[in-house]
């Protein structure tokens, strides 16, 4: 209720075109988000298939994160150039034609080089989509776009949730039988994204900023003065840049650190089985999306940092229900309100980094930020799940992480600089 409250308000306001902007945003990222939890709530069944560790297996997320910043780099580039609406048609088709290969892949090492390529592609998605939703969107109520836009990711994650719970094994009730699909078939309804392009070719309009930038653009005939303009922008900006890969490292060590290997603690620590982890998933899922709208509609009262700061230490009281609860309700209750709060200071990301950032760059500059401090953080699932079995204590590992990328994530906003409001020009 209270999340339909902070939305209606600045959704009703927006033109149709602006409508299907922020659409095709926020499903892009959704869906990018669904073909990747999709491997990582499988990992046990991917260990168990190809006969080896669920580290061994976790070693995908790890080749993911580290290519996400290529990704990043490439396609924002290319919509910095091109135009943001073509660029993210092409990334949609990309991850989804590559999600598609992971169901037919015959070895773990075979999965682990599509699991890199998807990197690319899902590292492109990000940017591309935040600078056509914020470069179209009125500055007014950006906070709260900012938080539904981030929340797809977390919407991506309930999709991923539901569909491992209810098709992974299958269902039997009162006679009806479904049967299982398993993770191969998972990973062929992973691939459904591509349908998306249509509607984005179908509805969606061109960045109104990059047609404005038409001009300038059109008088950089050669690849040397459009590459040169390039760099002068990326010198100015690079002491904030640099910034913000540090922070954007402390963001993903909050969120991966939290997430990636939450399922497999709860299949091998706690014992529950596929459906009820389902059920914890949609249901931390759904708290991540309160979240991240709360937050969000908060940092246009309270300012991007302050937004961003209250969330992490908030989680800190919530790490003994969410690591140690003994019983599946109370281990539930914790995954809700840590993600509540790992989501919430997300929520306010994508305005954070879009209103920091230049015209020129808007599309290559915070997308690849952000996947730069996915590569620093790329180890993270992989670390975690050695640790866990080496020291035999899934909880110990989840409870440290999050306290100490808690405290970080928060000293570390407290030093950035704030650019709420910020206007979203061609210049």
């Amino acid at each position: 209720m209270l999340a339909a409250m902070l939305v209606s308000g600045p959704f009703q306001k927006l033109s149709r075109a602006q409508r299907h902007a922020f659409a095709a945003a926020f499903l892009g990222w959704t869906l990018d988000s669904l073909d990747f939890f999709l491997l990582v709530f499988c990992v046990k069944a991917i260990a168990g298939e190809f006969h080896t560790r669920p580290s061994a297996v976790l070693g995908a997320v790890f080749m993911t994160q580290a290519f996400r910043p290529a990704g990043a780099l490439l396609f924002g580039l290319l919509a910095d150039r091109y135009g943001r609406r073509p660029v993210l048609i092409a990334n949609i088709l990309g991850f989804s034609a590559i999600e598609l290969g992971c169901a037919f892949a015959p070895s773990l090492h075979a999965l682990l080089a599509l699991r890199a390529l998807f990197g690319v592609a899902m590292g492109g998605e990000w940017g591309v989509g935040a600078a056509l939703a914020f470069e179209t969107l009125p500055k007014e109520g950006r906070g709260t776009f900012s938080g539904m836009l981030q929340e797809g990711y977390a919407l991506g994650s309930i999709l991923a949730s539901a569909a491992f719970g209810l098709l992974f094994a299958g269902i039997r009730w009162h006679g009806f039988v479904l049967p299982g699909i398993g993770w191969r078939g998972l990973f062929i309804l992973g691939a459904m994204p591509a349908l998306l392009a249509l509607y984005v070719q179908a509805r969606v309009p061109e960045s109104p900023v990059w047609l404005a930038g038409a001009s300038n653009r059109a008088a950089a005939r050669t690849a040397l003065h459009a590459g040169l303009v390039w760099s002068r922008q990326i010198v100015k900006f690079l002491p904030t840049f640099l910034f913000l890969v540090l922070l954007m490292t402390a963001f993903m060590s909050f969120s991966h650190g939290t997430q990636d290997v939450y399922p497999t603690f709860l299949a091998v620590a706690a014992h529950l089985s596929p459906r009820t982890i389902g059920l914890i998933g949609v249901l931390y899922g759904l708290g991540s999306i309160a979240g991240g709208i709360a937050f969000g509609a908060l940092s246009e009262r309270w300012g991007r940092k302050r937004a961003m700061i209250t969330a992490a230490l908030l989680a800190l009281p919530v790490i003994p229900l969410y690591a140690y609860g003994r019983t599946a309700a109370v281990l539930g209750l914790g995954a809700v309100l840590m993600q509540f709060m790992v989501q919430g200071a997300w929520g306010v990301v994508p305005a954070y980094l879009t209103e920091l950032a230049p015209a020129p760059v808007r599309a290559t500059a915070p997308g690849l930020a952000y996947q730069l401090g996915a590569l620093l953080t790329s180890w993270n699932g992989k670390a975690q799940a050695l640790a866990a079995e080496r020291w035999g204590s899934y909880p110990a590992v989840l409870a440290v992480t999050v306290a100490v990328v808690a405290v970080a994530l928060a000293t570390l906003t407290a030093f950035g600089h704030e650019a709420k409001g910020s206007e979203m020009t061609a210049d």
